[in-house]
């Protein structure tokens, strides 16, 4: 099978032709780590098995820019019949390209740089870390032993692979305090795991996304044993770390309720109905101020309708016509439409949220707080 060009092509594609990136990704053979995924249906609810049924049409999925679903709760496509169709959150995939080098360029390596990759997934990430640095200067970590073991068979098939392990990167990690330089993750995390901190050496630097957002968060270890460091201008978004085989229950049940239910308050808001989960700055505002709360958008013909809802059991429904001012059902312990529009009137008052662009404060437990002007917040 000839593959060459087709890297070649995404590596010009992604890249700027002086980039010292443009060798791992054009030399990498992408296809190899994903040779069947899953795609979402039009409903939303269910996923489709997609196995390649001519070689040019996995060439064109393997090197397209785009990221690929591999597993879907704990079902990886690798396992799947075509007959099979789950319902649930994706829970690995092959990140985007142009992402995963992304990711990889903010951690400023040094030809002679360790690099400890959490979120082994396909490999394909930790297969350009190798090339670039070299496979010896790479550790990967996955909690996913079946992920673990097929990447490791991926890896030796291209050449000498670096270590890869099976570990909850949020616990102990099979590292020495102190060994490695640079610390790449490609799960979010809510604050950063203390054993990060304790593998990274003084001066190291780490790489993460803020679980629930789309925040990049870049810091620097310091003499204390913590990290100073900010939120990128930039934007990235992870599923966030998990510890077994799937996530917890969602609020499928509280969501589906609020479609209904009057609640205690009917206000009407001020301002239109909007998609939060694709307002990437107000999701991320309100995610790290008022955490865990999910969201669900629809349209139909005019109307708009937003739910949201939390595990503590409130929950809200806004509803318009178009741009309209929506008409606001909230019910339980808090009101969460209130919550969003304390945000919007923050971003309307002041023209931007201080969240992006703030500086972070890790300390050697991982408490990380966020800060910009008079704006703080400690992450929970």
């Amino acid at each position: 099978m000839i593959w060459q060009p087709h890297a070649e092509s995404l590596a010009r594609t992604i890249l700027h032709r002086g980039s010292r990136w443009q060798q791992p990704v054009a030399a990498t053979p992408r296809h190899l780590f994903v040779p069947r995924w899953w795609q979402r249906q039009v409903d939303g609810d269910r996923w489709t098995l997609r196995v390649p049924r001519t070689d040019g049409e996995w060439m064109r999925a393997a090197y397209a820019d785009t990221s690929l679903v591999t597993r879907v709760g704990p079902l990886h496509a690798d396992r799947a019949t075509p007959d099979t169709h789950p319902t649930g959150r994706p829970t690995s995939s092959a990140t985007l390209p142009s992402l995963v080098v992304d990711m990889l360029r903010h951690a400023y390596l040094a030809p002679d740089a360790e690099l400890l990759y959490v979120g082994t997934g396909t490999g394909y990430g930790t297969a350009l870390a190798a090339a670039y640095l070299g496979p010896e200067q790479v550790t990967s970590v996955d909690v996913d032993p079946y992920l673990v073991e097929v990447s490791r068979e991926r890896l030796d098939a291209i050449g000498p692979p670096p270590r890869v392990e099976t570990v909850d990167a949020t616990g102990p990690l099979p590292l020495a305090a102190g060994a490695v330089d640079r610390i790449v993750s490609m799960v979010s995390v809510r604050t950063i795991p203390p054993s990060w901190l304790d593998a990274l050496c003084r001066g190291g630097r780490l790489v993460t996304t803020i679980a629930g957002t789309s925040l990049l968060v870049t810091a620097e270890k310091d003499e204390d044993g913590g990290a100073i460091g900010r939120v990128e201008w930039g934007r990235a978004g992870f599923m966030p770390v998990r510890h077994g085989e799937d996530y917890p229950p969602g609020l499928d049940t509280l969501l589906a309720a609020a479609q209904l239910q009057d609640g205690e308050d009917v206000t009407t808001g001020p301002y239109p109905v909007v998609d939060v989960e694709n307002a990437w700055d107000l999701d991320s505002m309100l995610s790290v101020t008022k955490p865990g709360i999910v969201h669900r958008y629809r349209e139909t013909d005019e109307q708009r309708i937003a739910v949201m809802a939390h595990a503590d059991g409130s929950w809200a429904r806004a509803t318009a016509t178009g741009t309209d001012r929506p008409t606001v059902h909230q019910g339980g312990p808090r009101r969460l439409w209130d919550l969003l529009d304390e945000v919007r009137s923050h971003w309307l008052t002041h023209g931007e949220l201080p969240v992006r662009g703030a500086r972070v404060f890790i300390n050697p437990e991982g408490r990380t707080v966020l800060a910009r002007g008079k704006w703080h917040v400690k992450l929970t």
